[in-house]
């Protein structure tokens, strides 16, 4: 039942990509994303054109000019390498403070007869988010250590850390809306294991790219039907 449970949700969630609110969120959270990885650059560029003066002087080498355009050219290339390590997860965070809106419309096409939730308040939204993100990013970058050391076994590994934070996270947002955040934690110790498996599917095509922006409106459809059907059952 666990596998087939999870399977249908994928579908579902699957079937309903082209559903506007899942378009909304997504666009909210990709455009959200870029604008604060853009901000953060042009932080990191007036820093060091503040910072850095425009030439040094050094022994047995003489003037070096341009040194603030170097590093500002420096600071642009890796903003661009994090920006593609960190564009899924802040994009992540952003998507889970409008993860009821996708709830919403998951449990109005396929569960109308429910009764209206309370909404969780902007503040809890945003500080589970950030909470979120904190711990995504946190977590991969202890994970790019160990990805040295397991060599060939490095996609496993990207796949079970990722796997068991979306799970984790994503069920326990989805599950707050209606059981509170006790009843959330309850329910997901319950069904541990099928969770995790959840999020392992959901972390798999983290590694394609594009494909994997989608999976933060994915995990929130897919985890919403999950909770139901746990909670019916």
């Amino acid at each position: 039942m666990g596998v087939g449970m999870i399977f249908s949700a994928f579908l579902k969630a699957l079937g309903q990509l082209g559903d506007r609110t899942f378009r909304k969120v997504l666009l909210l959270g990709i455009g959200l994303s870029v604008g604060l990885l853009a901000a953060i650059y042009a932080v990191v560029f007036l820093l060091i054109g503040w910072l850095v003066p425009d030439s040094i002087t050094l022994p047995w080498i003489g003037t070096v000019a341009w040194v603030d355009n170097l590093l500002s050219g420096a600071s642009l290339i890796l903003m661009i390498v994090l920006s593609v390590f960190l564009m899924v997860p802040v994009a992540s965070a952003f998507i889970g403070i409008f993860l009821d809106d996708v709830a919403e419309a998951v449990e109005a096409r396929h569960y109308p007869s429910l009764p209206p939730v309370k909404p969780v308040p902007v503040l809890d939204q945003i500080r589970d988010s950030l909470g979120f993100l904190a711990v995504v990013v946190g977590v991969n970058l202890v994970a790019l250590v160990a990805y040295f050391f397991v060599g060939p076994l490095a996609p496993l590994l990207f796949w079970t850390v990722n796997g068991f934070l979306l799970g984790r996270e994503y069920f326990q947002m989805a599950a707050m809306r209606r059981l509170g955040r006790k009843g959330a934690k309850a329910l997901r110790r319950r069904h541990a294991g099928m969770i995790f498996v959840a999020g392992v599917l959901m972390a798999v095509p983290l590694s394609v790219p594009v494909v994997n922006l989608l999976i933060p409106i994915l995990g929130a459809a897919v985890f919403t039907h999950m909770v139901n059907r746990l909670q019916a059952g």
